[in-house]
């Protein structure tokens, strides 16, 4: 799997300093690393782009801070008022597809199509 994100990077910008939650961390980062990929397109074999680490990063700190209300599409409680996105990956959208634009990995057709008049006279 890609080292895409520093496990200690991750942690401070949690403000964690031991660690007791690293395998949690570590999960997070595997799977947000696995949904990037897919959503940019990336096979297997293919590098993780570095300059799109960041979303990653981000993605990871919105991941663990939402534990415990996975699912939820808001939460209030005492005048405080939580509101999730449905997709973590919303707010990177724009960076995500111009990186697909300058990559080449924008969805293609499957080809293209003609039709003929049987009863067309030449």
């Amino acid at each position: 799997m890609d080292n895409v994100i520093d496990l200690t990077e991750l942690k401070t910008m949690l403000g964690l300093a031991d660690d007791t939650r690293d395998t949690l961390l570590n999960l997070i980062i595997k799977t947000t690393v696995q949904a990037l990929r897919f959503k940019l397109a990336l096979s297997s074999a293919e590098t993780f782009p570095s300059d799109l680490s960041y979303i990653a990063l981000e993605v990871c700190v919105k991941r663990f801070n939402r534990l415990k209300n996975e699912g939820m599409a808001s939460y209030t409680q005492e005048g405080e008022s939580i509101t999730f996105n449905s997709n973590d990956f919303d707010d990177f959208q724009a960076d995500i597809d111009a990186w697909k634009e300058r990559n080449g990995k924008n969805a293609q057709t499957l080809g293209r199509g003609c039709f003929f008049d049987p009863y067309k006279r030449r």
